[in-house]
């Protein structure tokens, strides 16, 4: 007697990877995303393989009316790869990467780390600008902007983006480009995951290796001139020097000098990507201006400078965010950052002043789904620690933070760094390209399909 079919039988009929449910070994260990806050239980997990598992996850999903959750490296803080009682699309096992040296691309899967990316493009002497932690996925980073070390210098990561395969919400396998569904590539770039599921990217390289980079810290007594001076630096500095500027605790492990273990500080984490024998000159002025407490600036290669903080932050730990957009630091505003940023809850909680003028700044601010060209950071605030009984203290003092510094924002936010924060914030953070988001969201998901995410509504919906 043949057994009767379940639900999930025809999509396994249809995919090459594993469908992972509740009563699966792997399911708990399947179901964890970097932000150990997060604890949902989804339905199921489809961890796809190829474009083609990707196809049968979406129609399936749509046909059974399942809510559904799209996962890449599992890094956004709110936790938007997974949800209760739906359909998770996981990526993580779609790692293929194609270098083309001579056209100076690179091909990556959706699966990947910015790791991922660092080591393929490394070998060839190339680099894609991206984040700050080898650790972070690829496609979450890209769809929402894709700040890092090289913002200042090459653009965003959008800013690189030359391509991307997607699996709309009915099913079609679509490429989305300058000359093919503009419409849609345009929202791609900052839109976040709401109008389908990227299976791939193609980004434009740059002859980037070795850089002059590592953090310089200095006395949180002196943060308040350190924070007008890098201000004023930061905001005129060549396009060569990117640095962002960090409230912190000094880890307690080598290579950082015992007598700074455990010490609250102020600081910049510097890269320099001109040639190396101008470094110590193009230094001059940051190194002529106080000398600092700690200054491990130095040539190191790319992806070390990339990978430089993964030991500290293991996924699994508590994580509460909230960020801004800055415009301009006035001594108020200084203030109030020093009152938080003097108060961190715990050793690995900071805040982060990313810069995002220079060539990030010269895009037009309707050419992406981006808006906010104009600000000269993105700004994160951010509680972390491993135990979970500091929860609420982490989530207050990173709200309590927000709140303080607020008024003295641009409004909206970059949207990695923001938890589930409603449909008001999402439109601060795409200002006037709201509404054509909206109107390119009807075209291709106008059931809003994908709605685990900065949700920007179909006008259908």
């Amino acid at each position: 007697m043949l057994a009767e079919a379940t639900p999930h039988s025809e999509l396994l009929t249809h995919m090459r990877g594993k469908l992972i449910e509740p009563q699966d070994p792997e399911y708990d260990t399947s179901r964890k995303v970097y932000n150990g806050m997060i604890d949902k239980r989804p339905a199921m997990i489809a961890r796809c393989v190829d474009e083609a598992d990707v196809v049968a996850a979406v129609n399936f999903a749509r046909e059974n009316n399942l809510l559904v959750a799209v996962r890449g490296g599992g890094h956004n803080g709110a936790g938007l790869g997974i949800c209760d009682d739906g359909l998770v699309i996981d990526l993580s096992l779609m790692k293929g990467i194609h270098v083309d040296p001579v056209e100076r691309t690179v091909q990556v899967q959706a699966g990947c780390t910015l790791g991922d990316v660092d080591h393929a493009t490394h070998a060839f002497g190339m680099a894609v600008p991206t984040g700050i932690n080898s650790t972070t996925g690829i496609a979450g980073l890209t769809l929402g902007g894709g700040v890092g070390h090289l913002s200042r210098q090459c653009g965003l990561t959008i800013d690189n983006l030359l391509e991307a395969d997607v699996v709309l919400a009915n099913g079609d396998f679509v490429r989305a480009s300058e000359h093919e569904n503009a419409d849609l590539f345009w929202a791609l770039r900052g839109g976040g995951g709401n109008f389908g599921v990227v299976t791939s990217f193609l980004f434009r390289t740059h002859p980037i290796s070795t850089v002059y980079a590592g953090p310089m810290l200095w006395e949180m007594e002196e943060a308040k001139e350190v924070m007008k001076w890098y201000h004023e630096f930061i905001s005129n500095a060549p396009d060569e020097i990117n640095g962002f500027f960090a409230f912190l605790t000094v880890p307690p492990v080598p290579p950082f000098p015992e007598h700074l273990h455990l010490k609250q500080m102020c600081g910049v984490v510097w890269c320099y990507t001109g040639p190396m024998e101008d470094a110590a000159k193009a230094f001059e002025p940051i190194r002529n201006f106080k000398t600092p407490a700690l200054d491990f600036v130095g040539p190191l290669p790319l992806p070390a400078l990339q990978s430089m903080f993964d030991p500290l932050y293991p996924p699994g730990l508590q994580w509460y965010w909230k960020g801004d957009y800055v415009k301009d630091m006035t001594d108020e505003a200084i203030d109030e950052h020093i009152k938080h940023g003097s108060q961190l809850p715990s050793m690995l909680s900071t805040m982060h002043l990313y810069p995002i003028n220079g060539a990030a700044s010269r895009v037009d601010k309707n050419d992406t789904a981006w808006s906010y060209r104009d600000a000269i950071y993105a700004k994160v605030i951010v509680g972390v620690d491993p135990d979970p009984a500091k929860k609420d203290e982490l989530i207050k003092w990173a709200r309590d933070y927000w709140s303080a510094m607020h008024p003295y924002s641009a409004g909206g936010s970059y949207v990695n760094f923001m938890m589930e924060e409603g449909q008001d914030r999402v439109k601060a953070t795409y200002g006037e390209n709201y509404q054509r988001l909206v109107k390119i969201k009807t075209k291709y998901d106008p059931h809003n399909m994908f709605r685990v995410n900065q949700n920007i509504m179909p006008a259908t919906s």
